[in-house]
């Protein structure tokens, strides 16, 4: 099975490609917009990189971080815009798309629901059998929340 995972975000989207058959990853990174461009061609850009990579890749599923905010309220709108295009993107491509909160994902790689995002980076190297934590950031998230659902996936949990 193939798993998308995806960190959404307006400036910086991160993927991961999962292929359970090994447990490996078969690409991450991130998809950069620019700053100073209007929020519609910011959008269009993510929705068509999106459309690039499930078509390149070919996902059985997609799964990608539920929304949490405490802060800027502009910065909510902005990701929760992006975060509809990708899922949008998904829909269009026939690809389901499964949605996990932070504590899911942290239970899921780490086994505690409070870790901190470093110890969540080192975990995800070490169930991938990666030298190195990937990087930028946002792939690393990405591939973690590709490794939840992949733990999930097989649990009596999907059918709840």
């Amino acid at each position: 099975m193939i798993i998308l995972g995806i960190d959404p975000g307006y400036a910086i989207v991160g993927y991961g490609v999962l292929d359970t058959n090994g447990m490996k990853p078969l690409a991450y990174g991130v998809i950069r917009t620019e700053a100073g461009i209007p929020i519609e061609d910011r959008l269009a850009e993510i929705y068509d990189n999106m459309t690039e990579l499930l078509r390149t890749f070919r996902p059985d599923h997609v799964a990608i971080e539920k929304l949490y905010f405490n802060t800027n309220e502009k910065t909510a709108i902005n990701v929760s815009q992006a975060r509809g295009v990708i899922v949008l993107a998904c829909v269009k491509c026939g690809v389901k798309v499964h949605e996990y909160t932070p504590l899911q994902v942290k239970m899921s790689v780490v086994g505690y629901g409070r870790a901190e995002k470093q110890q969540i980076m080192d975990m995800t190297k070490r169930l991938l059998g990666l030298k190195k934590i990937p990087r930028p950031d946002d792939a690393a998230d990405a591939l973690a929340i590709a490794l939840c659902h992949a733990n999930t996936t097989g649990s009596l949990l999907m059918n709840l």
